[in-house]
């Protein structure tokens, strides 16, 4: 079921003291998102960090070990994260064996990290109630 009109403002409202505004609508769209059943793990913000995902996915509320999000099946640690935001590199490496695991949970984490990389520094989309960009010089 989808959220009403009323629900949509509350959740918005929820993040209006955010100062990046495109990162308080990603937050309350993917909040709606969820909503309407969308997988949280494929999420580019944090809800509970308030950030993006690849600002906070070093957390350690972050590691799930049920589902083998940051978590070494093998040592039974918790995943140190490198995030490279000049490169848009994420790297996931255990601090027992110095590897991660190829597992879906990692591939769907480094995803989500890049894309949320992306949308943080992506200033040339327009979007609903922010401004639009300045125009770019020509070079």
């Amino acid at each position: 079921m989808s959220a009403t009109n009323h629900q949509r403002l509350e959740i918005l409202a929820r993040y209006a003291d955010l100062k990046d505004r495109r990162l308080a609508l990603t937050l309350s769209q993917e909040d709606r998102d969820e909503e309407d059943d969308r997988d949280p793990l494929e999420r580019i913000t944090c809800r509970t960090h308030r950030r993006w995902l690849h600002q906070c996915v070093s957390s350690p509320l972050h590691v799930i070990v049920v589902t083998g999000h940051r978590w070494c099946r093998s040592c039974s640690l918790a995943l140190s994260v490198a995030i490279d935001e000049l490169a848009g590199d994420v790297t996931f490496s255990c601090p027992g064996c110095g590897r991660a695991a190829p597992t879906r949970a990692t591939r769907q984490l480094i995803r989500a990290c890049r894309a949320s990389l992306a949308a943080a520094h992506d200033d040339g989309l327009v979007y609903p109630g922010l401004s639009t960009p300045e125009p770019r010089a020509a070079s």
